[in-house]
């Protein structure tokens, strides 16, 4: 009897024992394998993004400066010109003729210089012994001063003349890419501020200017000086996003800011300055540029992809010791690439979950797979496959 009972005790021991052991291998397989990351701590330098315009190193408007036909265009459009290349020919006859006519005018001016000069050498000596009365001395004085000041008006009017045929010969102000022309052989042009026949463009470098608010702006300077920097400040740190999303390999500097705020639209105009490489940027391209307006030291981190929001608040799934997860509400900051930094609750080394978050729940157990990640890396897709 004693020894029934003995191996009854013994399969009801063995059945428990087998029993806990199943329910453990059941759990094993029932956990998840997730992929965490570690939070991670480090200095940022965050970046305001804006859009702006592009232009040259100098634009410069080519402007006829006398009238007349055109008689011949001596480039082709869309290429390099050089500093004194000739751009137009505008029909030079009028202004030969000018010319022409200034010349024999200042050539009568010095002959009658020349006959008033020999009057008042011989009326001279006669007014010095009495042969002459005085009215005559300082009435030939006169015409021999009036002479020299006609000779002096007849050499300006020629200058002029020529200069104004010289105008006829349009040439490059500049060096640089020459656009499309506004006129053509064979068209009239006149002179004036407002009539533009063509743009040379300086391509080596090029700007690109862009407007902030007015609140952007005392944000901005608030947290710069902060930091104790200015805007701009540090070298070249403006990135710039070209219009098909891709990002110029070159970093520009901030040349300047206007002096004031523009009254009628609250807004500041900057200017940014770049080397354009193997000049693929031209003038007129809008682009978007980021500006390194703030500095955190010691940043929270973490990646945008660990993040849920439910009615406006943020939470993440953290992973204990016995990989059991937890929900952690979170308070956010700005973010960076693909990254977040945090302001409250969480801390360097941290573990949280960065896939399948839709699966789980407050103490899932899970298996975790610990992955590598960077705040600076924008390939989130590649950490979770």
């Amino acid at each position: 009897m004693k020894k029934a009972q003995f191996i009854f005790i013994c399969f009801i021991a063995a059945f428990a024992v087998s029993s806990c052991k199943g329910k453990k291998e059941v759990q094993e397989i029932m956990a998840l394998e997730v992929p965490v990351v570690q939070v991670v701590q480090q200095d940022v330098a965050l970046e305001s993004e804006f859009t702006g315009q592009t232009f040259g190193a100098s634009d410069v408007e080519i402007r006829t400066r006398v009238e007349g036909w055109v008689q011949s265009m001596d480039f082709k459009e869309g290429t390099m010109v050089r500093k004194g290349q000739l751009l137009y020919t505008i029909d030079p006859l009028p202004y030969q003729n000018l010319v022409e006519q200034a010349t024999a005018s200042l050539a009568e001016s010095e002959t009658a210089l020349i006959k008033a000069k020999n009057d008042l050498d011989r009326i001279k000596p006669l007014a010095e012994i009495g042969a002459i009365s005085q009215r005559e001395l300082v009435a030939a004085q006169a015409q021999y001063d009036a002479c020299v000041a006609m000779v002096a008006s007849s050499r300006a009017s020629l200058n002029n003349a020529r200069i104004e045929l010289g105008y006829c010969r349009v040439v490059a102000p500049i060096s640089g890419m020459i656009g499309i022309s506004k006129v053509n052989v064979g068209d009239y042009v006149n002179m004036g501020p407002q009539f533009v026949v063509n743009t040379v463009s300086q391509i080596d470098k090029f700007r690109v200017r862009f407007t902030i608010s007015e609140k952007e702006y005392l944000r901005i300077t608030r947290l710069l000086q902060a930091s104790g920097i200015t805007l701009g400040s540090g070298g070249a740190n403006v990135t710039l996003i070209l219009g098909d999303g891709t990002i110029y390999p070159l970093k520009g500097k901030i040349n300047f800011a206007d002096r004031q705020i523009d009254p009628s639209t609250g807004a500041l105009t900057m200017e940014t300055e770049f080397l354009n490489q193997d000049n693929l940027i031209r003038p007129g391209q809008y682009v978007k540029i980021r500006v390194v307006t703030e500095m955190r030291k010691g940043a929270i981190m973490i990646p945008q992809r660990a993040v849920n929001e439910m009615q406006g608040l943020f939470q993440v799934f953290t992973v204990g010791d016995s990989n059991k997860v937890s929900i952690e509400m979170i308070k956010l900051g700005p973010s960076y690439n693909m990254s977040y930094i945090v302001e409250e609750g969480l801390t360097a080394g941290d573990k949280i979950v960065i896939g399948g978050t839709q699966l789980l729940r407050n103490g899932t157990l899970i298996m975790p797979v610990e992955k590598k990640w960077y705040p600076d890396s924008t390939n989130i897709q590649s950490i979770v496959k």
